[in-house]
């Protein structure tokens, strides 16, 4: 009798344990937002990636009882899409952050329903400079075009390079960096001789390089979004002479994505382009996340800003869980995000602007080249601390 008795103990003590430690345990719902699908399914599988790799690579850093969960939703490059899904995490699924998403009119589909839900959303891609002003539950960890093109406009001037063309996929984050770079090339002393946008989806682009080479400016502003887009423009400037023609060609990181340099290959040489990150920058984190990178993908993958991008927005997003041990509200989330720095980034220091809740970071300016028959970027100057200059030449009223 006294053996069933002290059993009895035993069970009644060890469910007490397990009711404990499940009343201790803590799950943080993330929903991510991406393009899965669509014309922009190539840059969402970078980010992806960068977002799967930081946290296999740090999830055994959180807190005893914490986990992280993910939930994956395709936004298809829809705004109406993302805004659907977004709606089913929130209210369906629970999620108490929302992140990712690449397309800037599917982020800006998204904002207004962080505001009514209080559910923070870390946008690690979407650069439409107004994008965080829609709601006070948006941070980005990425960055924004006016954050690389009024460099790129400023330093394009200052070659004694009077007459640029742009050229730019029609929508918002192609109208933002044709106004940035006519800002900063403008404000340096430049002229715009012309400009023309084209289809974000699937363009034929020798008759807008066409357009470009009849106007003979000296410099050419070319943006379209980091992908297959990429080499397909730069095909059509190789066809067309354009550079031989005399007109020089600057651009953004999205010209020039890492994973695109094998395909562009030697067309591509000589470009300079201003951007926030590359495989080729010598910086004692970028080599530790391309070890990283290397041990998980084998080769099989390339990494490029989406890539760092996302792997910063899980770091920023993992500081905080640890900062709160798991529990948190939307409006102590923001508190965190909003004053959030670090300097092991891959791409350098940057911080969070508390006043936009948008990223401040160094801009580099790189040339391309050809080295061991290989396609290149190297960073030979920088603009250091760059906050968003957009929301600086228009304040909030």
């Amino acid at each position: 009798m006294k053996r069933k008795t002290n059993i009895a103990a035993l069970l009644g003590a060890g469910a007490a344990m397990l009711f404990t430690a499940a009343a201790s345990a803590q799950t943080v719902k993330i929903g991510i937002i991406n393009s899965y699908s669509g014309f922009l399914a190539q840059p969402g599988d970078e980010m992806e990636k960068g977002i799967n790799l930081y946290i296999k690579e740090y999830e055994k850093t959180l807190p005893a009882g914490v986990k992280i969960e993910i939930v994956r939703r395709d936004d298809a490059t829809s705004p109406e899409t993302g805004k659907r899904v977004a709606q089913e995490l929130i209210t369906r699924d629970r999620v108490q952050l929302l992140f990712g998403v690449v397309a800037s009119p599917v982020a800006a589909a998204v904002a207004p329903l962080t505001a009514e839900a209080k559910i923070p959303l870390v946008i690690t891609n979407a650069a439409g400079a107004g994008i965080t002003r829609i709601s006070p539950y948006v941070a980005r960890t990425s960055f924004t075009q006016w954050q690389l093109g009024v460099p790129m406009g400023a330093w394009a001037a200052k070659q004694g390079w009077k007459k640029a063309f742009t050229a730019v996929s029609d929508y918002i984050p192609g109208h933002d960096a044709e106004g940035a770079f006519t800002k900063g090339f403008k404000d340096a002393g430049g002229e715009i001789a012309g400009a023309v946008r084209f289809p974000p989806a699937n363009p034929d682009f020798a008759p807008f390089i066409q357009r470009i080479k009849d106007a003979k400016p000296d410099v050419a502003f070319l943006w379209v979004p980091a992908g297959a887009q990429a080499t397909g423009i730069m095909k059509a400037v190789r066809d067309l002479g354009l550079r031989e023609a005399g007109t020089k060609i600057v651009s953004t990181q999205d010209l020039l994505p890492d994973e695109e340099l094998p395909n562009i290959g030697e067309v591509g040489a000589g470009m300079i382009t201003s951007g926030t990150y590359s495989i080729f920058g010598d910086r004692p984190a970028n080599k530790a996340f391309l070890a990283a990178w290397e041990k998980e993908y084998q080769n099989k993958a390339i990494p490029d800003f989406m890539s760092a991008h996302g792997w910063d927005g899980m770091m920023m997003v993992f500081d905080m869980v640890k900062a709160t041990k798991g529990k948190f509200t939307g409006d102590e989330a923001m508190k965190f995000f909003s004053t959030w720095k670090t300097d092991n980034s891959p791409r350098g220091s940057i911080s969070i602007d508390p006043a936009t809740r948008d990223i401040v970071q160094d801009i580099y300016i790189r040339r391309s080249e050809m080295k061991d028959g290989k396609l290149v970027t190297t960073e030979f100057d920088s603009v250091k601390a760059v906050k968003d200059p957009w929301k600086e030449a228009n304040p909030v009223k």
